[in-house]
């Protein structure tokens, strides 16, 4: 499915929630309101851009998976990112 039309489906959930858009962040987060799914979606100027990413939630463990439609690379360099954000802890 073309990187546009599975934004599309992705942003058209019920129940989806976006998270505060940063000025100058190169893509979007989204989460279901019970907190199990999380999306990334890249815009022009994110690395590996285009690329989707999701991230799901359950047994206290964090899966990711997603769509690299764009730069294998730059994709590398976001799911090394999101996983990243897996450990952090609020001090």
């Amino acid at each position: 499915m073309p990187f546009d039309v599975q934004s599309a489906k992705i942003t058209a959930q019920p129940h989806l929630l976006p998270a505060s858009h940063a000025p100058g962040e190169p893509y979007f987060f989204y989460s279901t309101d019970d907190g199990r799914a999380s999306y990334l979606i890249t815009e022009k100027g994110a690395p590996g851009h285009p690329a989707i990413m999701m991230q799901t939630a359950a047994g206290g463990q964090v899966k990711t998976v997603g769509c690299a439609y764009g730069d294998k690379k730059g994709y590398n360099q976001l799911l090394a990112y999101l996983d990243s954000l897996k450990t952090w802890t609020r001090r």
